[in-house]
C-alpha cells in the first residue's frame, strides 16, 4: 500500500482529500501546515504528497523545493493543490518541482486519476 502525504491547512479540504485517497486505497498522513509536513515525512517517509500552495509556517512552493533537494526525497512525485488557476501560477508550481497541479475545486474522480497516473508515471 502506497502512503500519500496530504498538507492543507484547510481542515475540511484536508479530510476530504484524505477521505478520497483512504477509499481508493492509499495510507494518508495528514499536515496542517508545510512544517508539519516536512516533519512527518522526515520521521514516516511517504511515496506521494499532495499539497496545498497556501499555507502557514512553510507554503506548498518552499516545501516543494525542500523535497527536490532532499536526496530521499527528490524522486517523490508531487501534485499541488490551490484555489490559484491563473497560467501563471501553474507555471510557478510546475518550475518549483511539482509534477502535477490542480486548481480547487476539483472532480474527485479526476483528482483520483491524476493520482494513479502519477504513481504509474513516477513510482512503477
Amino acid at each position: 500500500m502506497r502512503t500519500i502525504l496530504v498538507a492543507d491547512d484547510d481542515a475540511g479540504f484536508r479530510e476530504l482529500v484524505s477521505e478520497l485517497l483512504g477509499e481508493a486505497g492509499y495510507r494518508v498522513l495528514k499536515a496542517s501546515d508545510g512544517a508539519e509536513a516536512w516533519e512527518l515525512l522526515e520521521s514516516s517517509g511517504a511515496d506521494m504528497a499532495v499539497l496545498d500552495l497556501n499555507m502557514p509556517r512553510l507554503d506548498g512552493l518552499q516545501l516543494t523545493q525542500r523535497i527536490r533537494a532532499h536526496p530521499s526525497h527528490a524522486a517523490m512525485p508531487i501534485m499541488m493543490m490551490t484555489i490559484r488557476e491563473l497560467a501563471q501560477d501553474q507555471a510557478s508550481g510546475y518550475d518549483h518541482g511539482a509534477d502535477e497541479y490542480l486548481p480547487k475545486p476539483f472532480d474527485h474522480r479526476v483528482f483520483i486519476a491524476k493520482v494513479r497516473a502519477l504513481e504509474r508515471r513516477l513510482l512503477a
